[in-house]
């Protein structure tokens, strides 16, 4: 059984200026891909001679496309992120199969990157991303976008136009009102939208009659449903994809979903949309904006890309597939057959196949070469930290750099390979070791969000201001510059070097499925007679439910006398 329709599943959520606590628009983004290794994308800045071409290979896949013609001036871009503080991530929902347009060279990938390198605002990246695709064509499936500048935050739905004599995409755009979030994860997230509504809603010419051509579509523009109409919703679409966009919301509202309907703010509870979430009445439409409950932070964020449907129906610690040792992680496929019945092995945001992930985030109340600032991480986010790089850096830290290994190719030195080892041992007992984890994430990513980085702020802004004289000056750029990208690299190395150790910390601790005890640093604590002998020495074991399930499953081996 096939949930969604790709397995390069990933999840958005879009925070307004209006509705973050420190006045920022941010996009969290998770690359969930068995294929994908973790490393942070790195561009300069540069200029081009006329006549230059760029060759376009396939993000997914590194196969050659072809070559498009390259423009004079190219931004600086850092993962998701350029030095305008433009900010683009992704979520695939499959489509049709007759839309992918087999001919065309600028697929999604392509999209995001070429568009950063070439875009300053969330409008110019919209018009470039159709510009390029209706130019060269669209090969890749249906997409939504998340695409942020530091006044405003846009999803975007497209797919392509088939191979045909249709060359080029239909896609729809909504601005998320101030004050509101969206999130989407894999299904086409926009519906009926407003037709006359230049400043809030964008949208392709053709975008309905395209629908009625093809037969998927009868009825007025003002009825039309983009999601209806090019990725219809299915139990998969719900359930493995609809769900994450749920969970998100549920957690940022807090249990309460306010909403616009008919021009009026509503209230109503999260609860409402569970049915339709987890597939059971496709007959509703979840919002595609909500406003949070309380200004949201970077760390809000960070943490929702964390979720496993705790203190939910579908939470993935409290079923026997947790195993003895609540692990919420479920093996591919993502589906089961029982005599002849179908199960599902729920997705939830954070996932063990995540290459990498970040928070980004576009600081408008600062300069550019400043404001522009990604938390980036690498593997599964539930037991992987965030750390901060400022976008205007010059180099990127040796453990993100690209081409440190690749996911054959096993590199000491990657994070995301340090990552992998942390996350994997705590897989084996969840329980036990990933509250021990969470406790160093949630250490560095507050002592950066806190006191790190607000510091590291004000420094950057007053060598910019030039200390009184004229702001923005060459020379207090370079040096505010150089001052970031030592403290972009020096943060993320020396993280990755406590992340080193604390590698060797959880197989010293967890052992055979031990627990040895520590004391207020750290320390091991040890027998009054030898330091390698432990003290307080514990046995974790396992939880009632796996202990019930393996009674009734094999007591009559097993009951003791």
């Amino acid at each position: 059984m096939l949930l969604c329709p790709k397995a390069s599943a990933c999840t958005n959520v879009i925070i307004s200026k209006g509705a973050s606590a420190d006045g920022s628009c941010m996009v969290s983004y998770a690359a969930d891909s068995h294929w994908l290794f973790g490393e942070l994308y790195f561009h300069p800045a540069a200029k081009w001679a006329r006549g230059s071409r760029l060759a376009i290979r396939e993000w997914d896949s590194n196969k050659p496309l072809g070559d498009i013609a390259q423009v004079e001036r190219t931004y600086q871009t850092v993962g998701n992120m350029n030095q305008y503080q433009l900010i683009i991530g992704e979520t695939t929902w499959g489509g049709r199969e007759e839309q992918v347009d087999t001919a065309g060279i600028m697929d999604y990938g392509s999209l995001i990157y070429i568009t950063l390198q070439r875009a300053r605002t969330a409008r110019e990246a919209i018009q470039t991303i159709v510009a390029l695709a209706n130019e060269y064509g669209y090969p890749s499936e249906g997409e939504t976008f998340s695409i942020a500048d530091t006044e405003e935050a846009w999803v975007m739905d497209l797919v392509g136009k088939g191979s045909d004599g249709n060359k080029g995409i239909v896609w729809v755009a909504r601005r998320i009102p101030d004050g509101y979030i969206c999130a989407h994860a894999n299904q086409a997230r926009i519906t009926r939208f407003p037709w006359n509504d230049p400043e809030n809603c964008l949208y392709a010419p053709d975008v309905a009659e395209y629908a009625r051509q093809m037969g998927w579509y009868e009825g007025s523009d003002e009825n039309f449903s983009f999601r209806d109409a090019y990725n219809p919703l299915d139990f998969g679409g719900a359930r493995g994809c609809e769900a994450r966009a749920w969970s998100a919301f549920n957690i940022l509202c807090d249990g309460q979903f306010t909403y616009v309907d008919g021009g009026a703010e509503v209230t109503r509870p999260a609860s409402d949309w569970l049915p339709y979430a987890m597939g059971y009445d496709l007959g509703g439409e979840m919002p595609l904006f909500v406003k949070p409950s309380r200004k949201i932070g970077v760390k809000d964020v960070a943490d929702v890309m964390r979720d496993h449907y705790e203190g939910t129906p579908m939470d993935m610690r409290v079923d026997i597939g947790a195993g003895g040792n609540a692990c919420p992680y479920r093996w591919r496929p993502m589906g089961f057959q029982v005599d002849g019945k179908r199960y599902v092995n729920e997705r939830a945001i954070a996932t063990q196949q995540t290459g990498f992930w970040f928070v980004a985030q576009a600081r408008g109340w600062l300069p550019d070469v400043v404001g522009a600032l990604i938390w980036f991480g690498c593997d599964d986010a539930a037991t992987s930290y965030l750390t901060p790089v400022y976008a205007n850096t010059k180099v990127v830290p040796e453990c993100l750099r690209e081409g440190n290994g690749d996911l054959l190719h096993y590199s000491p030195t990657a994070q995301f390979w340090i990552n992998n080892r942390v996350t994997n041992s705590c897989y084996r007992m969840y329980d036990a070791m990933e509250p021990y984890v969470r406790a160093e994430i949630d250490s560095f990513e507050n002592r950066m969000i806190n006191e790190a980085v607000p510091d590291m702020d004000a420094r950057l802004v007053k060598i910019y201001n030039g200390n009184g004289r004229k702001p923005g000056r060459k020379w207090a750029v370079r040096r505010a510059v150089k001052q970031l990208t030592n403290f972009s690299v020096n943060t993320a190395q020396e993280q990755f070097g406590k992340w080193a150790a604390l590698e060797e910390t959880l197989m010293v601790k967890f052992i055979d499925g031990n627990v040895k005890a520590q004391d207020a640093d750290g320390k091991f604590l040890h027998s009054k007679y030898s330091e390698g002998i432990p003290d307080g020495l514990q046995f974790h074991g396992y939880n009632d439910r796996w202990k019930a399930a393996v009674a009734k499953d094999h007591g009559d081996i097993l009951q003791s006398k």
